[in-house]
Formats: C-alpha cells, sequence, structure tokens
C-alpha cells in the first residue's frame, strides 16, 4: 500500500507546478521551430505555434482529470458476481517523457470485484487519462494499477501493456517494430501463480 501512496502523491505533485500562458507556449514553439533550423515567420509555420499549443491540450489532456472521479461509481447489482473482470485491448497512444515522442500499444486490465463493478468504459477512461500524460511505459503501467488497487477496491488487479516507441523506432537504434511488455499485479494475482496464468492465458491470443 505504501507503494500506491508514494505512486499517487507523486503524480499530485508533479501537476502542481505553475503552468505557463498559452503565449508563452506559442512563443516556446516559435522557439523549437527557430532552433530547428527553420523560419517560423514562414507563411506555413505562421498558424503552426497555435496549432501545436491546441494539439497539446488534447494529447496532454491527463492531467485535467481525477482518476478517482473516473472510478467514484460503481455497480453493486450484479447477480453476486466476484469472478474476474477483464478488458482487453484497450488501444491507447501515449508520449515518452524522456523525448517526447509517442508510443502507442494496448492495455489489458482485469481485477476481481469486493462489493461491486465499475463501468466498463471506466477501464478504458482511465487508460487514457494516464496514457494521455508525459509518460513512461513502467510508470503507466504501475499508475493504472495503483489508481484501481487505491479507489476501486478489489481483491487483485491485473495490468498488462504492450506498446511500440517510435523514439526507439524512428531515431536512435531505429528497431521498427520492436515491443515492450510491462505488467503489474497486486492481490491475489501476485500471490497465486494460478491467478496469474488464468489472466495470462485470457490475454494471450493477443499477443503478435
Amino acid at each position: 500500500m505504501g507503494t500506491v501512496i508514494n505512486t499517487l502523491s507523486a503524480e499530485r505533485g508533479a501537476q502542481a507546478a505553475p503552468r505557463p500562458s498559452r503565449e508563452e507556449a506559442e512563443a516556446a514553439v516559435r522557439t523549437l521551430i527557430a532552433w530547428a533550423g527553420d523560419d517560423p515567420r514562414r507563411e506555413g509555420l505562421l498558424d503552426t505555434p497555435r496549432r501545436v499549443a491546441r494539439a497539446f491540450e488534447e494529447l496532454y489532456s491527463g492531467y485535467g482529470h481525477d482518476p478517482q472521479e473516473v472510478l467514484a461509481r460503481t455497480f453493486a447489482d450484479v447477480g453476486g458476481y466476484q469472478d474476474m473482470v477483464l478488458v482487453r485491448d484497450i488501444p491507447f497512444t501515449s508520449h515518452c517523457e524522456h523525448h517526447m515522442v509517442p508510443f502507442m500499444g494496448t492495455a489489458h486490465i482485469a481485477y476481481y470485484p469486493i462489493d461491486g463493478v465499475v463501468g466498463l468504459s471506466k477501464l478504458a477512461r482511465l487508460v487514457d487519462i494516464y496514457a494521455r500524460r508525459l509518460q513512461t511505459q513502467e510508470t503507466l503501467t504501475a499508475q493504472i494499477a495503483d489508481a484501481l488497487e487505491a479507489y476501486l477496491g478489489s481483491r487483485g488487479v491485473a495490468v498488462m501493456i504492450e506498446a511500440e516507441h517510435l523514439c526507439m523506432s524512428i531515431r536512435g537504434v531505429q528497431k521498427a517494430g520492436a515491443s515492450t511488455m510491462t505488467s503489474r499485479f497486486t492481490g491475489v494475482f501476485r500471490e497465486d501463480a494460478a491467478e496469474r496464468e488464468k489472466f495470462l492465458n485470457l490475454v494471450r491470443p493477443t499477443f503478435r
């Protein structure tokens, strides 16, 4: 539980940094265009700073949403269902915090409910909340699992993410097609190898 608290506290602290104005953001884009070697006063680039600022609002919209609110409403009238709930193949796009280059892939999420279940779309929304931030895949995996553990309440959570990183495929070593797998297990998934195997068997057909 200490790890969950530390992860979520660090997340809140990161969001507390002062936010520059839109004018400052657009000026920064003009500076980067000039640094790259082009002329930000060129006709085709005149509106680019404005477009980039608007794109950033969408690409990094996760900072403006609270995962606790997304997971707050649960449904208890599910006929006493207490077995695994799994949503697999949730597509996402995020941005590497090291190079601000996209990485994209799919997330698989499972949990064992205690007093009720959360709407299935909320799990996809939770992925987007964390994916639409500057991220590493490892942190993204941990944040999704920790939020479910802290705010939903369950007997166990399993999260697995498979993604391709453009910072690896279009720059640096330039190894297109390489995929990265990360996972996090809590509760019964961590304690019971049979439960982990059950989860893996259910998501394995999605692996390339």
